[in-house]
Protein backbone atom coordinates (compact mmCIF):
# COMPACT_ATOMS: atom_id res chain seq x y z
CA UNK A 1 0.00 0.00 0.00
CA UNK A 2 1.40 3.70 -1.00
CA UNK A 3 0.15 6.33 0.98
CA UNK A 4 0.79 9.58 0.18
CA UNK A 5 -1.28 13.13 2.85
CA UNK A 6 -0.92 17.06 1.29
CA UNK A 7 -3.07 19.81 2.21
CA UNK A 8 -4.21 23.03 0.34
CA UNK A 9 -4.87 26.22 1.73
CA UNK A 10 -6.08 29.40 -0.71
CA UNK A 11 -2.25 31.58 0.41
CA UNK A 12 0.11 28.39 -0.80
CA UNK A 13 -2.41 26.51 -2.58
CA UNK A 14 -1.65 22.16 -2.74
CA UNK A 15 1.12 21.52 -0.68
CA UNK A 16 2.94 19.64 -3.31
CA UNK A 17 4.04 20.61 -6.71
CA UNK A 18 3.71 17.28 -8.27
CA UNK A 19 1.23 14.75 -6.89
CA UNK A 20 2.19 10.93 -7.29
CA UNK A 21 1.05 8.96 -10.31
CA UNK A 22 -0.65 6.51 -8.62
CA UNK A 23 -4.16 6.91 -10.33
CA UNK A 24 -5.89 3.34 -10.46
CA UNK A 25 -9.28 1.61 -9.74
CA UNK A 26 -7.37 0.40 -6.54
CA UNK A 27 -6.57 3.95 -5.20
CA UNK A 28 -8.61 5.81 -3.30
CA UNK A 29 -8.88 9.35 -2.51
CA UNK A 30 -10.08 10.50 1.26
CA UNK A 31 -10.15 14.70 1.78
CA UNK A 32 -11.98 16.62 4.23
CA UNK A 33 -12.30 20.53 3.74
CA UNK A 34 -14.68 23.71 4.09
CA UNK A 35 -18.31 24.19 4.19
CA UNK A 36 -17.52 26.90 1.79
CA UNK A 37 -16.50 24.42 -1.01
CA UNK A 38 -20.10 24.19 -1.95
CA UNK A 39 -19.61 27.61 -3.46
CA UNK A 40 -16.22 26.87 -5.29
CA UNK A 41 -15.39 23.46 -5.23
CA UNK A 42 -12.32 24.50 -7.65
CA UNK A 43 -9.40 22.87 -5.25
CA UNK A 44 -11.02 19.51 -5.22
CA UNK A 45 -11.98 19.61 -9.04
CA UNK A 46 -7.92 19.74 -9.63
CA UNK A 47 -7.22 17.44 -7.29
CA UNK A 48 -9.79 15.16 -8.86
CA UNK A 49 -9.04 16.21 -12.46
CA UNK A 50 -5.16 13.89 -12.06
CA UNK A 51 -7.07 10.72 -10.83
CA UNK A 52 -10.12 10.31 -12.78
CA UNK A 53 -9.71 6.07 -12.70
CA UNK A 54 -9.31 6.80 -8.62
CA UNK A 55 -12.07 6.43 -5.87
CA UNK A 56 -13.02 9.66 -4.06
CA UNK A 57 -14.38 10.22 -0.73
CA UNK A 58 -14.71 13.16 1.75
CA UNK A 59 -17.11 15.34 3.57
CA UNK A 60 -16.98 19.21 4.82
CA UNK A 61 -15.97 19.81 8.27
CA UNK A 62 -15.68 21.69 11.85
CA UNK A 63 -11.93 21.93 11.03
CA UNK A 64 -9.35 20.33 8.92
CA UNK A 65 -6.60 17.72 10.31
CA UNK A 66 -3.01 17.24 8.44
CA UNK A 67 -0.66 15.16 10.55
CA UNK A 68 -0.64 16.71 13.56
CA UNK A 69 -1.95 20.44 12.81
CA UNK A 70 -5.98 22.12 12.43
CA UNK A 71 -6.54 23.73 9.83
CA UNK A 72 -9.72 26.45 8.68
CA UNK A 73 -10.82 27.03 5.71
CA UNK A 74 -8.55 24.18 4.03
CA UNK A 75 -8.53 20.69 2.51
CA UNK A 76 -6.70 17.79 3.74
CA UNK A 77 -6.50 14.53 1.63
CA UNK A 78 -4.97 11.17 1.44
CA UNK A 79 -4.15 9.42 -1.82
CA UNK A 80 -3.49 5.46 -1.31
CA UNK A 81 -3.02 2.91 -3.69
CA UNK A 82 -3.73 -0.39 -2.55
CA UNK A 83 -1.63 -3.84 -4.27
CA UNK A 84 -3.98 -6.52 -3.28
CA UNK A 85 -7.48 -4.77 -2.07
CA UNK A 86 -10.63 -4.18 -3.94
CA UNK A 87 -12.71 -0.63 -3.67
CA UNK A 88 -15.89 -0.17 -4.08
CA UNK A 89 -18.53 3.10 -3.66
CA UNK A 90 -21.60 3.34 -2.11
CA UNK A 91 -24.06 6.53 -2.17
CA UNK A 92 -27.76 7.17 -1.17
CA UNK A 93 -30.00 10.45 -0.44
CA UNK A 94 -31.01 11.56 3.00
CA UNK A 95 -32.88 14.57 2.68
CA UNK A 96 -34.12 14.62 6.33
CA UNK A 97 -34.11 12.24 9.58
CA UNK A 98 -36.66 10.08 7.94
CA UNK A 99 -34.52 9.24 5.35
CA UNK A 100 -31.70 7.73 7.61
CA UNK A 101 -32.30 4.34 8.15
CA UNK A 102 -33.10 3.66 4.77
CA UNK A 103 -30.18 5.13 3.37
CA UNK A 104 -27.89 2.88 5.67
CA UNK A 105 -29.45 -0.24 4.28
CA UNK A 106 -28.93 1.19 0.86
CA UNK A 107 -25.77 1.86 1.04
CA UNK A 108 -25.04 -1.44 2.95
CA UNK A 109 -26.90 -3.42 0.46
CA UNK A 110 -24.83 -1.50 -2.17
CA UNK A 111 -21.73 -3.22 -1.14
CA UNK A 112 -22.32 -6.23 0.59
CA UNK A 113 -20.91 -9.19 -0.93
CA UNK A 114 -18.85 -12.21 0.88
CA UNK A 115 -15.39 -10.82 0.22
CA UNK A 116 -16.52 -7.32 2.63
CA UNK A 117 -13.92 -6.98 5.27
CA UNK A 118 -14.83 -2.68 5.99
CA UNK A 119 -16.83 -0.06 5.50
CA UNK A 120 -15.55 3.74 5.42
CA UNK A 121 -19.08 6.12 5.75
CA UNK A 122 -19.61 9.88 5.45
CA UNK A 123 -22.60 11.61 5.64
CA UNK A 124 -24.09 14.77 5.55
CA UNK A 125 -24.45 16.14 9.29
CA UNK A 126 -27.41 17.88 9.43
CA UNK A 127 -30.27 15.75 7.84
CA UNK A 128 -29.51 12.93 9.17
CA UNK A 129 -30.41 11.12 12.37
CA UNK A 130 -27.10 9.31 12.80
CA UNK A 131 -28.66 6.25 15.23
CA UNK A 132 -31.03 5.18 12.25
CA UNK A 133 -27.93 5.62 9.93
CA UNK A 134 -25.90 3.41 11.86
CA UNK A 135 -29.02 1.23 12.32
CA UNK A 136 -29.75 0.68 9.04
CA UNK A 137 -25.94 -0.22 8.02
CA UNK A 138 -26.20 -3.04 10.79
CA UNK A 139 -29.01 -4.40 9.60
CA UNK A 140 -27.28 -5.95 6.11
CA UNK A 141 -23.89 -6.21 6.64
CA UNK A 142 -22.13 -9.22 9.45
CA UNK A 143 -20.85 -8.08 12.94
CA UNK A 144 -17.26 -8.72 11.57
CA UNK A 145 -17.32 -6.15 8.73
CA UNK A 146 -15.57 -3.16 10.62
CA UNK A 147 -17.90 0.00 9.86
CA UNK A 148 -16.49 3.01 10.74
CA UNK A 149 -16.60 7.35 9.36
CA UNK A 150 -18.60 10.32 10.77
CA UNK A 151 -20.53 13.11 10.01
CA UNK A 152 -19.67 16.08 8.24
CA UNK A 153 -19.43 19.35 9.87
CA UNK A 154 -19.95 23.31 9.55
CA UNK A 155 -17.49 24.59 12.31
CA UNK A 156 -19.61 25.92 14.71
CA UNK A 157 -22.22 27.23 12.40
CA UNK A 158 -24.52 24.23 11.64
CA UNK A 159 -25.72 25.87 8.55
CA UNK A 160 -24.75 23.87 5.79
CA UNK A 161 -22.48 20.35 5.28
CA UNK A 162 -21.45 18.73 2.37
CA UNK A 163 -20.27 14.87 1.17
CA UNK A 164 -18.78 14.08 -2.05
CA UNK A 165 -21.07 12.68 -4.38
CA UNK A 166 -20.22 12.29 -8.29
CA UNK A 167 -16.79 13.69 -7.16
CA UNK A 168 -18.94 17.06 -6.35
CA UNK A 169 -19.44 18.52 -2.92
CA UNK A 170 -22.96 18.11 -2.63
CA UNK A 171 -25.86 18.19 0.23
CA UNK A 172 -28.04 15.54 0.96
CA UNK A 173 -26.31 12.08 0.60
CA UNK A 174 -24.88 9.55 2.61
CA UNK A 175 -21.41 7.76 0.43
CA UNK A 176 -19.46 5.09 1.44
CA UNK A 177 -15.95 2.61 0.42
CA UNK A 178 -16.02 -0.66 1.08
CA UNK A 179 -12.67 -2.68 1.26
CA UNK A 180 -12.59 -6.30 -0.20
CA UNK A 181 -9.88 -9.03 0.33
CA UNK A 182 -7.82 -10.61 2.96
CA UNK A 183 -5.24 -8.23 2.90
CA UNK A 184 -6.39 -4.90 4.04
CA UNK A 185 -6.62 -4.31 7.88
CA UNK A 186 -8.75 -1.75 9.23
CA UNK A 187 -8.22 -0.60 12.90
CA UNK A 188 -10.91 0.90 14.53
CA UNK A 189 -10.92 3.41 18.35
CA UNK A 190 -13.27 5.29 19.86
CA UNK A 191 -12.64 7.06 23.42
CA UNK A 192 -14.11 10.23 25.09
CA UNK A 193 -12.48 11.14 28.57
CA UNK A 194 -14.88 13.37 29.43
CA UNK A 195 -15.59 13.09 33.65
CA UNK A 196 -19.52 12.53 34.95
CA UNK A 197 -21.25 14.52 37.58
CA UNK A 198 -24.10 14.27 39.05
CA UNK A 199 -26.54 11.69 39.77
CA UNK A 200 -27.64 9.27 36.83
CA UNK A 201 -31.89 10.05 35.77
CA UNK A 202 -33.94 8.12 33.73
CA UNK A 203 -35.19 8.86 30.68
CA UNK A 204 -38.83 8.85 31.07
CA UNK A 205 -39.52 10.46 27.84
CA UNK A 206 -38.55 10.58 24.85
CA UNK A 207 -38.95 10.16 20.87
CA UNK A 208 -36.12 9.63 18.57
CA UNK A 209 -33.42 12.13 19.38
CA UNK A 210 -35.73 14.31 21.33
CA UNK A 211 -35.58 14.13 24.95
CA UNK A 212 -38.47 14.90 27.28
CA UNK A 213 -38.09 14.69 30.64
CA UNK A 214 -35.49 13.01 32.80
CA UNK A 215 -36.79 11.46 36.48
CA UNK A 216 -40.41 12.83 35.32
CA UNK A 217 -39.07 16.36 35.44
CA UNK A 218 -38.97 18.59 32.14
CA UNK A 219 -34.99 17.93 30.71
CA UNK A 220 -34.49 21.44 29.49
CA UNK A 221 -35.92 22.90 32.98
CA UNK A 222 -33.45 19.66 34.77
CA UNK A 223 -30.35 20.71 32.70
CA UNK A 224 -30.40 24.96 33.20
CA UNK A 225 -30.33 23.87 37.12
CA UNK A 226 -26.79 22.14 36.15
CA UNK A 227 -25.21 24.67 33.63
CA UNK A 228 -26.65 27.69 35.49
CA UNK A 229 -24.78 31.19 34.39
CA UNK A 230 -23.96 29.08 30.56
CA UNK A 231 -27.64 28.18 30.42
CA UNK A 232 -28.08 31.78 28.65
CA UNK A 233 -25.48 30.44 25.72
CA UNK A 234 -27.34 27.22 24.82
CA UNK A 235 -27.54 25.44 22.54
CA UNK A 236 -24.15 25.68 21.91
CA UNK A 237 -22.93 25.73 25.37
CA UNK A 238 -24.52 22.24 25.67
CA UNK A 239 -21.30 21.26 23.64
CA UNK A 240 -19.36 21.09 26.68
CA UNK A 241 -21.76 19.07 28.97
CA UNK A 242 -22.98 16.36 26.78
CA UNK A 243 -25.05 13.05 28.44
CA UNK A 244 -23.71 9.81 29.13
CA UNK A 245 -26.52 7.15 28.26
CA UNK A 246 -26.24 3.28 29.50
CA UNK A 247 -29.09 0.78 29.02
CA UNK A 248 -29.06 -0.50 33.12
CA UNK A 249 -27.06 0.15 36.05
CA UNK A 250 -25.20 -3.30 34.97
CA UNK A 251 -24.32 -2.06 31.09
CA UNK A 252 -20.61 -1.24 30.67
CA UNK A 253 -21.15 0.12 27.63
CA UNK A 254 -21.78 3.99 27.34
CA UNK A 255 -22.52 6.25 24.66
CA UNK A 256 -22.31 9.60 24.17
CA UNK A 257 -24.79 12.16 23.27
CA UNK A 258 -24.50 16.02 22.06
CA UNK A 259 -26.78 18.92 22.50
CA UNK A 260 -27.76 20.18 18.61
CA UNK A 261 -30.84 22.21 19.87
CA UNK A 262 -32.98 23.22 23.28
CA UNK A 263 -37.23 23.91 22.45
CA UNK A 264 -38.03 26.00 25.26
CA UNK A 265 -41.98 25.80 24.53
CA UNK A 266 -42.16 22.09 25.28
CA UNK A 267 -38.62 22.52 27.24
CA UNK A 268 -37.26 19.79 25.42
CA UNK A 269 -33.47 19.01 24.40
CA UNK A 270 -32.87 17.52 20.57
CA UNK A 271 -29.49 15.79 20.63
CA UNK A 272 -27.49 14.31 17.75
CA UNK A 273 -28.58 10.72 18.20
CA UNK A 274 -31.62 8.80 19.60
CA UNK A 275 -32.20 8.63 23.40
CA UNK A 276 -33.97 5.50 24.24
CA UNK A 277 -36.80 6.27 27.49
CA UNK A 278 -36.00 3.79 30.45
CA UNK A 279 -32.04 4.34 29.74
CA UNK A 280 -29.99 6.15 31.92
CA UNK A 281 -28.83 9.21 31.84
CA UNK A 282 -26.11 11.80 33.56
CA UNK A 283 -24.09 14.65 32.76
CA UNK A 284 -20.46 14.95 31.80
CA UNK A 285 -18.26 18.06 31.68
CA UNK A 286 -14.77 18.37 30.41
CA UNK A 287 -11.58 17.32 31.80
CA UNK A 288 -8.53 18.70 29.67
CA UNK A 289 -5.98 15.86 30.19
CA UNK A 290 -8.71 12.62 30.17
CA UNK A 291 -9.78 14.23 26.55
CA UNK A 292 -6.02 13.96 25.48
CA UNK A 293 -5.70 10.68 27.17
CA UNK A 294 -8.69 9.39 25.37
CA UNK A 295 -6.69 9.82 22.57
CA UNK A 296 -4.21 8.36 22.94
CA UNK A 297 -6.59 5.30 24.06
CA UNK A 298 -8.43 5.27 20.71
CA UNK A 299 -4.96 5.10 18.99
CA UNK A 300 -3.85 2.31 21.49
CA UNK A 301 -7.06 0.29 20.19
CA UNK A 302 -6.22 0.58 16.65
CA UNK A 303 -2.38 0.00 16.75
CA UNK A 304 -2.57 -4.58 16.75
CA UNK A 305 -4.36 -3.93 13.66
CA UNK A 306 -1.38 -1.81 11.55
CA UNK A 307 1.65 -4.25 13.08
CA UNK A 308 4.08 -5.50 10.61
CA UNK A 309 2.93 -3.20 7.84
CA UNK A 310 4.79 -0.94 5.70
CA UNK A 311 1.87 1.55 5.00
CA UNK A 312 -0.43 3.34 7.30
CA UNK A 313 -3.11 5.79 7.42
CA UNK A 314 -4.96 7.33 9.86
CA UNK A 315 -8.15 8.96 9.48
CA UNK A 316 -9.21 11.00 13.11
CA UNK A 317 -12.24 11.67 13.41
CA UNK A 318 -13.11 13.81 16.69
CA UNK A 319 -16.32 15.60 17.58
CA UNK A 320 -16.44 19.50 17.55
CA UNK A 321 -17.26 20.13 21.10
CA UNK A 322 -14.29 18.11 22.02
CA UNK A 323 -12.42 21.30 19.62
CA UNK A 324 -14.29 23.73 21.55
CA UNK A 325 -13.62 22.53 25.08
CA UNK A 326 -9.72 22.17 24.16
CA UNK A 327 -9.24 25.61 22.42
CA UNK A 328 -5.36 25.92 21.82
CA UNK A 329 -4.91 22.43 23.50
CA UNK A 330 -6.58 20.89 20.59
CA UNK A 331 -3.64 20.03 18.38
CA UNK A 332 -2.35 17.94 21.79
CA UNK A 333 -4.88 15.22 20.86
CA UNK A 334 -3.73 14.90 17.18
CA UNK A 335 0.11 14.48 18.40
CA UNK A 336 -1.37 11.99 21.34
CA UNK A 337 -2.83 9.61 18.35
CA UNK A 338 0.65 9.98 16.66
CA UNK A 339 2.93 8.72 19.46
CA UNK A 340 0.86 5.98 19.67
CA UNK A 341 0.83 5.22 16.36
CA UNK A 342 3.71 2.35 14.00
CA UNK A 343 6.36 4.70 13.13
CA UNK A 344 5.55 6.47 9.88
CA UNK A 345 1.87 6.60 9.91
CA UNK A 346 0.03 9.32 7.93
CA UNK A 347 -2.59 11.16 9.55
CA UNK A 348 -5.65 12.90 8.60
CA UNK A 349 -8.83 13.86 9.58
CA UNK A 350 -11.64 16.05 10.38
CA UNK A 351 -13.81 17.65 12.99
CA UNK A 352 -16.93 15.79 13.11
CA UNK A 353 -20.92 16.32 13.84
CA UNK A 354 -20.62 12.49 15.17
CA UNK A 355 -18.20 9.80 14.70
CA UNK A 356 -19.25 5.83 13.36
CA UNK A 357 -17.31 3.13 15.13
CA UNK A 358 -17.56 0.10 17.30
CA UNK A 359 -17.77 0.35 20.75
CA UNK A 360 -15.32 -2.08 21.09
CA UNK A 361 -16.16 -4.93 19.06
CA UNK A 362 -18.76 -6.11 16.69
CA UNK A 363 -21.15 -3.68 15.22
CA UNK A 364 -20.97 -0.02 14.77
CA UNK A 365 -22.43 2.73 16.96
CA UNK A 366 -22.95 6.37 16.46
CA UNK A 367 -20.67 8.31 18.88
CA UNK A 368 -20.58 11.94 20.23
CA UNK A 369 -17.60 13.99 21.95
CA UNK A 370 -15.27 11.13 21.56
CA UNK A 371 -11.45 10.95 19.12
CA UNK A 372 -12.26 8.09 16.52
CA UNK A 373 -9.16 6.27 14.93
CA UNK A 374 -9.94 4.57 11.70
CA UNK A 375 -6.50 2.65 10.69
CA UNK A 376 -6.39 1.46 7.01
CA UNK A 377 -3.21 -0.86 6.42
CA UNK A 378 -2.51 -3.92 4.16
CA UNK A 379 -0.70 -7.28 4.46
CA UNK A 380 1.92 -8.42 1.79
Amino acid sequence: MEVHTLGFDQKTRWSVSHRPKIDSSRTLIVLFGSSSLLDDAGPIEELLHDYPDSLAIGCSTAGEILGTQIYDESVSAALVRLNHTDIRMASAPVQSADDSFAAGQQIARQLNDARLRGIFVLSDGLQVNGSELVRGLNSQVSSSVVVTGGLAGDGDRFRRTWVLHGRRPQAGFVTAVGFYGDHIRIGHGSKGGWDRFGPERRVTKSKGNVLYELDGRPALELYKGYLGERAAGLPATGLLFPLALRANVSDPKSLVRTILAVNERDQSLTFAGDIQEGTLAQLMKANFDRLVQGASEAATSTKLSANGCSSTLAVAISCVGRRLVLGERTEEETEATLDVLPPGTQQIGFYSYGEISPYATGTCDLHNQTMTLTTLSEAA
